[in-house]
């Protein structure tokens, strides 16, 4: 069983350690500092926030870090020619590497995307892992998205995986 809350203000210091991580840093760059973490994720405390953060647990422990977006208007370069209002974008990583390989990212992923599409307003959820992350690709896939083309995003080249309702 995976259940997810919503990211909170106690959650920073944490969130700065796992951002830290190899594994992590890896795909999600270089660690910031305590502070620069704090001024980017509690962004998505904001009622206003299109984007919101999640904490993924499971059996009573924290397993990871998730974030769904609205895809149309992100803007700093993203997704500029989506029209779709109903598209969503999602980004995770689990926090302990050892629980790597083992499947409990694709069920996070699988369950997260499955309460995301109860919303009726949600059309499609929407990857955009690195060509280079097979893992995250092979999760993906597990949870049910479907490769459709490498696109290049802010970040640099990326593989647009989605699931549709």
């Amino acid at each position: 069983m995976i259940s997810f809350r919503p990211l909170a203000a106690d959650d920073m210091a944490v969130l700065h350690e796992w951002l830290a991580l190899p594994h992590v840093s890896q795909w999600w760059g270089e660690p910031e500092t305590r502070a620069q973490v704090e001024a980017h994720y509690l962004t998505m405390i904001a009622p206003e926030s299109t984007t919101r953060g999640y904490i993924a647990s499971s059996a009573g422990h924290s397993i990871g870090f998730l974030q769904s977006y609205v895809v149309k208007d992100s803007g700093d370069g993203w997704w500029e020619q989506e029209t779709d209002p109903g598209a969503r974008g999602i980004d995770q990583f689990l926090a302990n590497a050892e629980q790597l390989d083992r499947g409990l990212g694709s069920a996070m992923v699988r369950t997260f995307v499955d309460e995301l599409l109860r919303d009726p307003s949600v059309s499609l959820v929407q990857a955009d892992p690195s060509p280079d992350n097979v893992r995250a690709i092979r999760s993906y896939a597990r949870a049910g998205f479907v490769a459709q083309r490498e696109v290049t995003t802010p970040d640099g080249r990326a593989l647009l995986m989605v699931r549709r309702r």
